[in-house]
C-alpha cells in the first residue's frame, strides 16, 4: 500500500514539472522545420506610395534611390524618388539624293543654299550661272509642269468634268489632299489647282482621263521630253510624288521655255489664288510660291516642288531689268531658301549684268 502511494506521487510530480519543460523546449526536428520555414519566407516588399490628389508629383516611372546620411553623428537611411529619363526615339535625318551624291560639298560664288542651280538667258539659251546643272535629281512637283504641257497640247475638252477616284489617292507618300474621293471639277479647274497649288489628286485625275489612261499619259510625257532634248529626264507619274521622276537643271530649263509658250500655263502657274466648288462648300487654293505675291518680281511662269528625296525645288521664268531669264533651283534646304537663292541671283544679275557663265568650281 505504501509502495503504491509513493509511485502515484512520483507520477504526479513528473507531470507537474517535467512535462511543461518539454513543451517549452521543442524537439530537434521541430527546430529544424522552423529554421527551414524562416529561411524560405520572403521579406515583405517595400510598399510604394499610391498616387492620389494629395501627392500629384508622384509618377509611376519614378525610382527609389537609397542614401545613407549622417545627422548629429547618427547614420540614417533615406529613400529619394528620382524620375526616370524618358526614352526618346532617335529619328535619323532625311538625306536628299543630292546630298547622297555629294553635291552639298560643292561651293559656289553666291553661297546658294541649293545643291543645284542654273540661270540662262531665255533669248539665246546662254548659261549665265550654273552649279551641278547636269546632274539628274528627283524633281518633285515640277513634274506637274510637263503634266500641264501634255494636257494643253492634247487639246482635250477643258470643260469636261473629271471625278476624283480611289486611284487618285496617294499611296506613295500618303500625302493629304483637300479633294475628297467623289469630288468633281472641270479639266480646266483640275489643271489650274494642280499647277498653282500642287494639288496631287488633280494631277493624278488629269492623267487618268487621258486617252489610254495614266500609262499612256506618262508615255506621252517621256516622249515630249525626248522631243525637247531632255536627255537626262525620266517621268514615272503625273504628280512628282515618286522620286523616280528625275531631271537635270539643264533639262528643266528647256521645259520652262517650252511651257512659257503656252499662255494658259503662264496664267495658271502665276495665279495668286483660286476658288473651286468640288461638291459641298467652296475651297480656296493659294499659290505655293511666295514670290508671286511680291510686287517687285515680274514672273511669267513658275513651279515649286518638294519631297524628301528632292529637297525644295523651284523653276522660274522672270524679267529682270528687261532681260528674260530662266532660273532652276533643285535640292534646296529650308522652306524659304529657294526664294532666298532666287533673290541672290537677281541681285547678282542686276549688279553685274553678266554676259559670261559664272559657275561653281566643281560642276558635274
Amino acid at each position: 500500500m505504501i509502495k503504491t502511494t509513493a509511485g502515484l506521487f512520483l507520477s504526479l510530480f513528473a507531470l507537474a514539472f517535467i512535462a511543461p519543460q518539454a513543451a517549452a523546449e521543442p524537439s530537434a526536428s521541430a527546430k529544424k522545420a522552423a529554421a527551414k520555414k524562416s529561411a524560405t519566407q520572403k521579406p515583405a516588399p517595400l510598399k510604394r506610395k499610391k498616387r492620389d490628389a494629395k501627392d500629384a508629383s508622384f509618377d509611376e516611372r519614378e525610382n527609389l534611390v537609397k542614401k545613407v546620411v549622417t545627422v548629429r553623428g547618427r547614420k540614417n537611411v533615406v529613400y529619394t524618388r528620382v524620375a526616370s529619363r524618358p526614352v526618346v526615339p532617335v529619328v535619323p535625318p532625311v538625306v536628299s539624293a543630292g546630298d547622297l551624291a555629294g553635291l552639298n560639298l560643292v561651293h559656289d560664288p553666291l553661297a546658294l543654299a541649293s545643291n543645284v542651280a542654273l540661270v540662262i538667258d531665255q533669248s539665246n539659251s546662254q548659261i549665265l550661272f550654273e552649279k551641278n546643272s547636269k546632274v539628274p535629281l528627283p524633281m518633285a512637283s515640277i513634274t506637274k509642269l510637263m503634266t500641264g504641257l501634255i494636257v494643253v497640247e492634247a487639246r482635250q475638252d477643258m470643260e469636261e468634268i473629271l471625278e476624283i477616284s480611289e486611284d487618285d489617292v496617294d499611296r506613295e507618300k500618303n500625302s493629304s489632299s483637300r479633294l475628297r474621293v467623289g469630288s468633281r471639277l472641270s479639266r480646266s479647274e483640275m489643271l489650274r489647282i494642280a499647277l498653282m497649288s500642287s494639288e496631287n489628286r488633280a494631277a493624278s485625275a488629269l492623267g487618268r482621263y487621258y486617252p489610254g489612261g495614266r500609262p499612256a499619259f506618262v508615255a506621252a510625257m517621256n516622249a515630249k521630253a525626248k522631243v525637247l532634248g531632255m536627255h537626262e529626264t525620266t517621268y514615272f507619274d503625273t504628280t512628282g510624288l515618286s522620286s523616280r521622276n528625275v531631271a537635270s537643271a539643264r533639262d528643266l530649263a528647256k521645259l520652262v521655255i517650252a511651257a512659257h509658250e503656252q499662255p494658259i500655263l503662264c496664267e495658271y502657274t502665276t495665279d495668286q489664288q483660286f476658288v473651286v466648288s468640288p461638291g459641298g462648300r467652296p475651297l480656296q487654293y493659294n499659290n505655293s510660291n511666295n514670290l508671286i505675291k511680291n510686287p517687285t518680281w515680274d514672273i511669267g511662269l513658275q513651279k515649286t516642288g518638294y519631297i524628301s528625296e528632292a529637297g525644295r525645288c523651284m523653276v522660274i521664268q522672270a524679267k529682270i531689268e528687261g532681260r528674260s531669264v530662266v532660273m532652276v533651283f533643285l535640292d534646296s534646304k529650308g522652306s524659304m531658301s529657294r526664294s532666298a537663292d532666287a533673290g541672290r541671283i537677281r541681285k547678282w544679275l542686276e549688279a553685274f549684268k553678266p554676259n559670261k557663265v559664272a559657275q561653281a568650281p566643281a560642276t558635274s
